[in-house]
């Protein structure tokens, strides 16, 4: 029997999967398909609670499958050596993904749709995870926008509301019965940290409420969109035209995006070299000390726990805490985007990098190198009665509560003096 494969890979649901309606609309005997990617998995921890969520999905989406005398393929190893195997074991002729712009994602499915074309299998490639993707917004000269409110206004000159896609049809799956892997049997262990349902109950006060940690008026939306439990094109049906400063953070996930898209050195390079020659400081020990919340600034501390325990942080505290090691402590921006990466529950390199540069100085619309935060200000504005502070710092306020590792107005000083030099070289 003939099959087509249908490759989940950041669209974990059912409803609304482009590339997934269009593999049932075309063909019968659709068989999905995920892979734990070892290229990837090599690199996390035993208990990463991002993997849970990936298998904790799933699992979901095998359950609906099987009420449908349908399944779920699992499989593990390299995405090119599993190709191999499945083009074995089945007769497939077409397979259906939903793209992906990340410069390893790229360069797997380029090796992939290679493999298909040599045993004259069709790889067909949809847009799902963004409403534009990476050349649909551009100049009028051809080239890519590097300064989010242009590119923001053209996005919304663009924009054209989109249908829901309908309810698929179970009947045109495989019919086959797979088993379904244990968390332990991929070779990692269960986590305690858990990915929190979105909740956009709240949306038409979140331009009120964004800044104030201490609220928890947050949509907890961005594990969902990282992963695709949830399509971007169901969310933007959700909004109203009170909703613009929600709407603007969409934008900004998909302006960064493209930025990486385009200019993918920005992975390990300063988007603007100009940047180049800041000596940072990089000591270690400093660094231990922001990462476990130990600087002595409570705002600081109280997001880098609330990110260890939980895997998330609020977003007013990321600039704040990104500002403190770049500016205050002067630690490569790179050093904390690797430790994010580790830890956030939404991590995803585009808005991961793109925000640390930001933060830094470094970046495309980057915040002025002579903007550092304060964070005693920032706590007195944003966490006045301290709800945030005192929830994820158990010690706050008392002799075992670490003093400041450095003080705000020398750490300023010392960072304006480092910024202008390295920017002078």
């Amino acid at each position: 029997m003939n099959v087509t494969l249908f490759w989940f890979r950041r669209d974990l649901r059912l409803e609304d999967n482009t590339a997934l309606q269009a593999a049932l609309e075309n063909n019968p005997h659709v068989l999905p398909l995920f892979i734990f990617d070892e290229n990837i998995l090599q690199q996390l921890p035993e208990d990463d609670s991002r993997v849970n969520f990936i298998h904790h999905t799933l699992q979901k989406i095998d359950q609906r499958l099987k009420e449908h005398h349908s399944s779920l393929l699992i499989k593990k190893g390299k995405p090119e050596d599993v190709w191999k195997a499945l083009i074995t074991n089945y007769t497939i002729k077409n397979v259906y993904i939903n793209k992906d712009y990340e410069p390893y994602a790229l360069k797997r499915d380029q090796q992939i749709e290679q493999l298909l074309e040599k045993n004259n299998i069709t790889l067909h490639r949809f847009k799902d995870q963004v409403i534009h993707e990476e050349s649909e917004v551009m100049k009028a000269d051809g080239t890519p926008y590097t300064v989010f409110t242009p590119y923001k206004n053209r996005w919304l000159e663009a924009y054209r509301p989109k249908q829901i896609l309908p309810d698929i049809n179970f009947q045109k799956f495989y019919q086959a019965q797979y088993d379904f892997p244990t968390i332990k049997e991929i070779g990692f262990s269960p986590s305690k940290i858990l990915v929190k349902p979105y909740n956009l109950s709240d949306i038409h006060q979140y331009a009120n409420n964004r800044n104030y940690p201490g609220l928890e008026a947050t949509s907890y939306l961005s594990p969902h969109l990282r992963f695709g439990t949830v399509s971007i094109r169901e969310i933007m049906s959700t909004l109203t035209n009170r909703d613009d400063v929600f709407l603007s953070e969409l934008i900004w996930r998909e302006f960064f995006m493209q930025i990486l898209f385009h200019f993918p050195k920005v992975t390990t390079e300063n988007f603007r070299a100009k940047y180049d020659g800041i000596q940072w400081l990089n000591n270690e020990t400093d660094f231990e000390k922001w990462c476990k919340g130990q600087t002595g600034y409570p705002l600081v501390d109280a997001g880098m726990r609330e990110l260890n325990e939980s895997g998330y942080m609020h977003n007013r505290v990321r600039m704040v805490t990104a500002s403190f090691l770049c500016k205050h402590l002067l630690i490569d921006w790179r050093w904390g985007e690797a430790y994010f990466a580790q830890k956030l529950l939404d991590y995803e390199l585009s808005s991961n990098n793109g925000n640390w540069q930001w933060a830094a100085g470094t970046g495309c619309d980057a915040a002025p190198y002579f903007r550092i935060f304060n964070p005693i200000e920032q706590l007195k504005k944003f966490d006045s009665s301290e709800v945030y502070v005192k929830k994820w710092v158990s010690e706050y306020g008392t002799t075992a509560y670490p003093s400041p590792m450095v003080n705000h107005s020398f750490a300023r000083a010392r960072a304006l003096d480092v910024y202008k030099a390295g920017i002078d070289q």
